[in-house]
């Protein structure tokens, strides 16, 4: 429905991302990013986000929320200098859900000595807590490149974690 409607108001689909679609004018463009129900757009020129503001407001029932803070999790800063995307709220959110909010801090996301191996006859740890906390952090990796290596490294245990594995975990926690 909504990609009919952008295509009759010949928008065009991006050859990459297939939610992106692109309307340009002369020696301007327009860009909308379509995620479910979710919709941010930006342009070249402000006349023709208002442009597209009028004709979705037109076809469709929307609410505006104005400059964009928040999308998908990501916080979003505007200004003169560029765009800037970061995820602070969701950090707190996870140190605290796994009480790691008033830990000691490092500055390193592993220990550049530490080799971490499979660790077979370590104490296990509880599977299901070491996943999610994996999968708190590969969620946080999209605006934390600096931890991409270390949530990788230890997600390679994620079948049979021990404590060794969970104390590397816990560290990058500690990084954050």
């Amino acid at each position: 429905k909504l990609s009919t409607f952008l295509f009759q108001n010949h928008f065009f689909k991006g050859t990459i991302d297939l939610t992106l679609f692109i309307r340009r004018f002369q020696d301007d463009i327009l860009v909308v990013q379509v995620y479910v129900d979710d919709i941010i757009f930006g342009s070249s020129h402000p006349r023709y986000t208002q442009l597209f503001s009028d004709l979705m407001k037109s076809r469709f029932e929307m609410s505006m929320m104005g400059e964009m803070k928040f999308f998908l999790g990501l916080q979003v800063n505007q200004s003169p200098c560029g765009i800037f995307i970061n995820q602070s709220k969701y950090m707190l959110e996870i140190l605290n859900k796994y009480g790691m909010e008033s830990c000691d801090p490092v500055g390193t996301p592993m220990e550049i000595k530490e080799k971490l191996d499979l660790d077979q006859n370590g104490t296990p740890v509880d599977a299901t807590k070491y996943r999610c906390m994996i999968g708190a952090l590969m969620y946080l990796t999209s605006s934390r490149p600096d931890i991409v290596h270390a949530t990788c490294l230890c997600a390679r245990y994620h079948a049979k974690p021990t404590e060794k594995h969970l104390k590397e975990v816990k560290r990058i926690f500690r990084y954050l």
